[in-house]
């Protein structure tokens, strides 16, 4: 019952997210960008958190697939994808004030940065950490719910490819014939060059920031999680 669940509530979040999402530009007109973003950012969150409480809680629901929690090096193998799916996840080519509404939100046809090597870092970042937590639990639970997210996030690079290419048309297509969904292909090709200068950014250390308050936390939130009846 849970697996069905979980997809249940990632479809909830899927339709809800990449609605919003098609509708942006419409929206922004009629009440503004600055809101939009704190309108949007409150759905996700909101559908989100109680999305991860429930995979924190029912993790190790199913059958047992595979056990390697005790096999050496998995522990540190689990901890370096996590760690490389967070500089993807959280890439820091985007702007953080616009993020937080702070400036206004732009959409910024990106091709610097981390999207050099993955035009939808998103996509690569997820897939990273489903990998490493689905090795580390090993349940049927963590597969299915695995499986979900990365589908979910192969759907809205598709759609996101296909929102700004009817916004923007050439200029969109130039940066896709540039760079690449899989991560590395189009550098490997010589249609893209990696510009390591690039990543020598103070917010390339918020990232390391990052990584290392969700590593604290990580114990906290799912002791926290397992006190909430869900």
């Amino acid at each position: 019952m849970s697996h069905l669940i979980i997809l249940a509530l990632l479809l909830v979040f899927a339709v809800a997210h990449s609605g919003l999402a098609s509708l942006r530009w419409r929206w922004e007109d009629k009440i503004g960008a600055r809101l939009y973003r704190v309108m949007f950012a409150l759905i996700s969150i909101t559908l989100a958190v109680p999305l991860f409480i429930y995979y924190f809680n029912h993790r190790y629901d199913g059958l047992v697939l595979w056990s390697l929690q005790t096999v050496p090096g998995v522990h540190e193998l689990v901890g370096i994808l996590s760690g490389i799916a967070f500089f993807f996840l959280y890439p820091a080519t985007f702007n953080l004030l616009e993020i937080a509404a702070v400036a206004k939100p732009q959409v910024h046809l990106y091709e610097t940065g981390i999207i050099r090597i993955a035009r939808h870092p998103q996509l690569v970042g997820m897939t990273l950490w489903c990998i490493a937590h689905t090795l580390w639990i090993g349940t049927s639970f963590a597969l299915v719910t695995a499986i979900g997210l990365v589908s979910y996030h192969l759907f809205g690079a598709w759609h996101g490819d296909r929102r700004l290419l009817a916004r923007y048309g050439e200029s969109f297509r130039a940066v896709q014939e540039r760079t690449s969904i899989v991560p590395f292909l189009a550098i490997w090709q010589g249609r893209q060059k990696l510009v390591w200068q690039e990543f020598i950014r103070p917010a390339y250390g918020g990232v390391l920031v990052t990584i290392a308050v969700f590593y604290w936390l990580h114990p906290i939130v799912i002791s926290a999680s397992a006190n909430l009846p869900y």
